[in-house]
């Protein structure tokens, strides 16, 4: 049975994983018969008001509140190695921009986690699948950044936010959200989803996608 790692960044899309994303991929992953390890970062993330999009001023773990998504079976993301995966997907959210990276503060001078990158390269020098969504492929350009590997993604159709990836050395393919954009040389996928969605089956159309053809190439 393949083995998917699924990262995530929290849980809610202001400040951690986009939830609807998230359980699609899970789901996806469920009905293609393979199995999702679901891991985050032991960190702690700004809690934003998911009502009003302000800051709460509390604090709140990212592995404990991924855990929410994953019924409580999730592994610290310290803890999982590309040897014992087949692929990694990557749901989207802000917390992909803010606290698995810090491109929503500093653009085209972001870094990115050491873990996210680690993982990232260790799975592409061993040739296995790399999936991303929403504004998760930005994690695939930083973690590529001054690499001489400039991988083509799709974040879909904002021209400010695929400039950006550009800079960091990526090739921007526009893309609709019911489209995926295939990098065979470097066995990366990447759809939309809500970053041009405006429903959770618009989302999901791509989603599946994705998942499909992650499981294809493994």
């Amino acid at each position: 049975m393949p083995r998917l790692g699924v990262i995530l960044a929290g849980c809610g899309v202001y400040d951690g994983s986009e939830i609807h994303e998230a359980v699609v991929t899970l789901l996806a992953i469920d009905r293609q018969k393979a199995e999702a390890v679901i891991t985050a970062p032991d960190m702690l993330l700004d809690e934003i008001d998911h009502r009003t999009g302000a800051l709460t001023g509390a604090t709140r773990s990212v592995l404990a509140e991924a855990a929410r998504i994953a019924r409580g079976v999730i592994t610290p993301l310290e803890e999982v190695r590309a040897a014992d995966l087949d692929a990694v997907v990557f749901p989207g959210g802000y917390g992909a921009a803010k606290n698995l990276s810090n491109l929503a503060h500093k653009g085209s001078e972001a870094d990115i986690l050491p873990e996210i990158r680690s993982l990232i390269l260790a799975m592409h020098a061993a040739g296995k699948p790399i999936g991303a969504m929403c504004i998760a492929p930005a994690l695939i350009a930083l973690a590529f950044k001054d690499s001489g590997i400039h991988p083509t993604i799709t974040i879909g159709t904002d021209p400010t936010t695929a400039a950006t990836l550009e800079t960091l050395g990526a090739v921007h393919a526009t893309a609709s959200a019911h489209d995926i954009v295939i990098d065979i040389p470097n066995r990366i996928v990447t759809t939309p989803a809500y970053m041009v969605a405006t429903s959770i089956a618009e989302a999901a159309a791509g989603i599946e996608r994705l998942v499909k053809e992650i499981i294809r190439m493994i």
